[in-house]
């Protein structure tokens, strides 16, 4: 999981290489076809002492073979060094990789990517580098569920670029329904989603999210919203710890202490839907542990446990 809140399209695309595919094919880029996508080295530093390294490179291959090859650059804001490195950047893996290339650079604000998408002069005739740029008004909205859970990390960086405001909170909601369907392991992506978030959006998921609990979802889908839930406060309050002690580590601790919370009241509401008996002893061990690992152990447990005591065993 990435710390910092701008490298999460860069984890997504490592959980997911096509996913740039997906991207490029949204801003008209005719993508080749292929039947694989693979993370390729970023490291474009050749003999000169100067370093290059990019964010992210995908191989796009049939059959074995690079059919094409992108670099993923996330730019927060702009930069004119990139002017001179991209060029590299694309020549570089081009020679290595033997096949067409391409730039995608990804922006968080329109004025960005305006900047961004400058054509770029590189002195010989007709030889101009016209970056692909997607700004925020280039990723689709999904609020379609079965979008969602076929392309999970599609979806995650819906709910992230258009949750920043109320207008998304369809996003981030159809994408939490999404996980609810998918293995246990796609449930990070809420942390992801979560992490970026205005305060003012956690309180407004941690007030839908109780909403959903009051009605009549799937049992996957009410753990699921058990689990953000307790993600979202344990994120809310990580982030009002961070800004009083001036720390980054408020902010990750209180994660992984919402986190925790959330799991241990996955475990109670499965066995409780269940209708499995849970003395207050085992109860209170349930809600003081803080080892995920053990409480991920539990959840899975708890879906097929006939008694409390199996949870331990």
């Amino acid at each position: 999981m990435p710390t910092q809140e701008h490298e999460y399209l860069i984890e997504l695309v490592r959980n997911r290489p096509s996913l740039v595919a997906t991207l490029l094919a949204g801003t008209g880029v005719c993508v080749p076809t292929f039947d694989e996508a693979r993370l390729g080295n970023t490291d474009f530093t050749d003999c000169t002492p100067t370093e290059y390294r990019a964010d992210s490179v995908v191989l796009l291959c049939k059959e074995g073979t690079p059919v094409s090859a992108v670099v993923l650059e996330v730019q927060r804001e702009p930069d004119t060094r990139k002017r001179w490195s991209w060029p590299v950047y694309l020549s570089t893996l081009r020679a290595r990789t033997k096949c067409p290339v391409l730039l995608l650079v990804f922006c968080e604000d329109s004025r960005t990517a305006r900047r961004c998408a400058e054509p770029i002069e590189m002195g010989h005739p007709r030889w101009v580098l016209h970056p692909i740029v997607i700004g925020p008004d280039g990723i689709p909205s999904v609020i379609d569920l079965g979008w969602a859970v076929d392309q999970p990390e599609l979806a995650t960086v819906s709910a992230i670029v258009h949750g920043q405001s109320e207008a998304g909170l369809r996003n981030i909601l159809t994408l939490f329904e999404a996980l609810g369907q998918l293995p246990e392991e796609f449930g990070e992506y809420s942390d992801l989603v979560l992490s970026c978030l205005p305060d003012f959006m956690l309180d407004t998921v941690i007030r839908e999210l109780r909403m959903a609990m009051a009605t009549d979802h799937p049992r996957s889908a009410v753990v699921r919203a058990w689990l953000a839930e307790g993600r979202a406060k344990g994120i809310a309050e990580g982030k009002a710890e961070g800004k009083a002690e001036g720390k980054a580590e408020g902010k990750a601790e209180g994660r992984a202490e919402g986190r925790a919370e959330g799991e241990a009241k996955a475990v109670l509401l499965i066995l409780e839907a269940r209708d499995i008996p849970l003395p207050d002893e085992a109860r209170a061990r349930i809600l003081a542990c803080t080892d995920l690992d053990t409480l991920e152990s539990w959840v899975r447990k708890a879906a097929t446990a006939k008694s409390a005591d199996e949870l331990f065993l």
